[in-house]
């Protein structure tokens, strides 16, 4: 089992959501963010009081995955949310341990079936 988290531009959240779906993979969290790193794109930077370093706009989406699925989630992300330049993101690929379903306590990759 994996964790798949990629930071990804806004304005391509829906895209991506919408190929993931239409490949199965059908659950995922958001979170809303701001980031600085290499990622930053130039074009689109800016600062504000409450972050002043210059910084980016970013989506973060987060799966869980059995093994099998890992390469297709991050086949799509990759193809739906690359414009070709610099700040389009990053993918990272974490193991998991362990799920447990809090409603009922069912252990393994069942949890996500």
């Amino acid at each position: 089992m994996k964790l798949v988290k990629a930071y990804i531009r806004p304005m391509l959240l829906e895209e991506v959501y919408k190929a993931l779906r239409s490949e199965g993979h059908c659950c995922i969290t958001v979170f809303r963010g701001e980031g600085a790193g290499q990622y930053t794109d130039p074009d689109h930077a800016h600062g504000s009081l409450q972050f002043p370093a210059m910084h980016s706009k970013v989506v973060k989406i987060e799966i869980a995955a059995v093994d099998e699925d890992v390469n297709s989630i991050i086949e799509i992300i990759q193809q739906t949310a690359s414009t070709g330049s610099r700040g389009d993101g990053i993918i990272f690929v974490m193991p998991i341990e362990n799920m447990i379903r809090i409603r009922d306590g069912e252990e393994g990759p069942k949890v996500i079936e």
